[in-house]
């Protein structure tokens, strides 16, 4: 093995270790930045590889950003206050309702922004939610643990719910109309069928009846969430038709994504305007500067996926796109197989190396296996459900989970590997041999 193989190599190991062990907290952008720092000394990458590497995470990052600063937006003038008002009025009592009014949030969240946005606001949602009707640890769990595999999972059917799925589009070159137009309906049925199966498993601990509040919710409920501060509260004067309107707003802008996408427009220039604009907004209507939202936005995001990138464009330089072209073993024209067989092969790289690397390393395969266009775009499509769903068999899979673990930790409302290990082997595997079938099925009636 050569110098600079034994570098990367390090690199990526050394990156991945830190970002599961997070030592006192460590931001996973900073082992990322010095893997990428590693891989660079190597001379694995040069300088105009860094520059393809800027141009393909950049646009990501940023759409990425401009959500997440929609929504910090939105949280800041109590928006989602006002929705778990919601789903405690409409839940009327019934603990089964409130368990599907919650995953529906979850869903929607990570729809409407992404998934570590949706885990970030809607986790101490819930605990609030759980803790004013006093429910014990194990009527909490259903909650808490379909909250999380729902609000992750719902990244699979847009692109832009997730920054890596909005990089890998660049380097597979297929549009975020396209890739929703295929994945959309089959992830959709994938996720009923989790949901579906989560029902099952958590019955006998969701509570049929829910008591009473103890504590009802108001807005100075949420000062120690993490997204908020009592001052902006203290000043607050937002009708409830104005929460509509904006929610309309964050709708239209959503959309707008995909019809930019149609029309070759860089969607990151639609998601900085619609994030400006709610921004404008709110330094005018409710005097609140953008000082804070822009203080809490992720920058960092950035720096971890340009790092990640340059860590797997070294391992791609040592060779490792071709062994794991070696290792799949594909027919180049058996679409059902190589579905299936990145499906699975993606399903186990989230789990042992984060879906951030592994669907980035299974793209880069996948350009090099000279597949039929539409084969390869089917193949690319259950690597995100892969990447998307497969990945939460271990906490390990996604950032996401790992966030949710840490918010749960803060809280003081651990949930611990065994107990959600013992959740997702039940349900994580079916889930994604029913929705890749579903994929397969919806890709043979409309696309060949």
């Amino acid at each position: 093995m050569s110098i600079t193989s034994a570098m990367v190599l390090f690199a990526f190991f050394f990156t991945i270790m830190l970002i599961y062990w997070r030592p006192k907290g460590m931001n996973e952008a900073i082992p990322a930045t010095i893997g990428a720092l590693i891989v660079i000394a190597s001379g694995a990458v040069n300088a105009s590889h860094l520059m393809d590497i800027s141009i393909k995470v950049s646009g990501a990052a940023m759409t990425i950003i401009s959500t997440l600063v929609m929504a910090l937006v939105l949280e800041s003038i109590g928006f989602f206050h006002w929705i778990a008002s919601l789903l405690a009025q409409r839940s009327n009592g019934s603990g089964i309702r409130l368990f599907w009014y919650t995953n529906a949030l979850c869903f929607l969240m990570t729809l409407f922004f992404n998934n570590d946005g949706s885990i970030m606001i809607t986790t101490p949602i819930l605990l609030l939610l759980l803790n004013s009707f006093q429910l014990k640890k194990h009527q909490k769990l259903p909650y808490l643990i379909s909250g999380a595999l729902i609000a992750t999972a719902s990244s699979a059917p847009i692109g832009v719910s997730n920054m890596v799925n909005l990089i890998s589009l660049k380097i597979i070159d297929m549009n975020l109309y396209m890739q929703t137009a295929m994945m959309f309906v089959p992830s959709v049925l994938g996720l009923l069928f989790l949901l579906g199966l989560l029902f099952l498993v958590f019955y006998h601990d969701i509570p049929k009846t829910l008591p009473p509040m103890a504590v009802p919710i108001t807005p100075l409920s949420f000062f120690h969430h993490p997204l908020q501060n009592r001052s902006a509260y203290d000043e607050m004067k937002v009708s409830e038709n104005k929460m509509k309107m904006i929610l309309l707003f964050v709708l239209t802008i959503r959309l707008s994504l995909f019809a930019a996408s149609y029309m070759h427009i860089p969607i990151e220039v639609v998601a900085l305007t619609g994030s400006c604009v709610l921004l404008g907004w709110r330094w005018y209507a409710l005097k609140m500067s953008p000082y804070d939202v822009l203080r809490k936005a992720p920058w960092h995001i950035l720096m971890f996926a340009f790092g990640m990138y340059v860590i797997i464009y070294g391992l791609n330089h040592i060779g490792l796109s071709h062994y794991v072209t070696k290792l799949s073993g594909l027919h180049a024209s058996d679409m059902f197989s190589s579905m299936f067989v990145m499906g699975s092969m993606l399903s186990v790289l989230s789990n042992l190396f984060n879906n951030h690397p592994a669907l980035m390393i299974g793209t880069l395969a996948l350009t090099e296996m000279n597949m039929d266009p539409l084969i390869a775009k089917a193949a690319y499509a259950s690597m995100i459900i892969g990447s998307d769903i497969g990945s939460l068999l271990l906490p390990t899979g996604t950032l996401a989970t790992l966030l949710w673990m840490h918010i749960l930790h803060q809280h003081r409302c651990p949930v611990s590997w065994t107990a959600y290990i013992r959740i997702t082997l039940l349900v994580i595997p079916l889930t994604v041999v029913f929705t890749l079938a579903m994929l397969y099925s919806w890709i043979s009636i409309l696309f060949m």
